[in-house]
């Protein structure tokens, strides 16, 4: 049987496949991903993300880093510090879809 939609998609592009795992890879940290939780309801220094998290501020810094590098995080000054926070509401949006799974896991089939 033919179907009268046209040709199947071609899916991703292997470059825009390579950026996605960049990001997926980025989101597999259970600390960067309760970095991007603890943003989602406001701007965070990295002081407080590291008390919120009791994490160095080292170690918060270098998960900053990355998830600023792919766009995740963006970091304003304010005063002497940086305040962060997510880059945009599509940040938020694969958040809690993600977020939404694994609920939907949990409660089982």
């Amino acid at each position: 049987m033919t179907s009268d939609a046209g040709p199947e998609p071609a899916g991703l592009s292997s470059a825009d496949a390579e950026q996605l795992a960049e990001i997926m890879r980025a989101l597999a940290s259970p600390v960067r991903l309760r970095v991007l939780s603890l943003l989602a309801s406001r701007p965070h220094t990295v002081a407080e993300l590291s008390e919120l998290l009791a994490a160095g501020q080292t170690t918060v810094s270098n998960h900053l880093r990355l998830l600023r590098h792919l766009n995740l995080v963006v970091g304003s000054r304010d005063g002497r510090h940086i305040r962060y926070a997510l880059f945009d509401a599509h940040v938020k949006d694969l958040l809690d879809e993600a977020i939404g799974h694994v609920h939907h896991l949990q409660l089982g089939p």
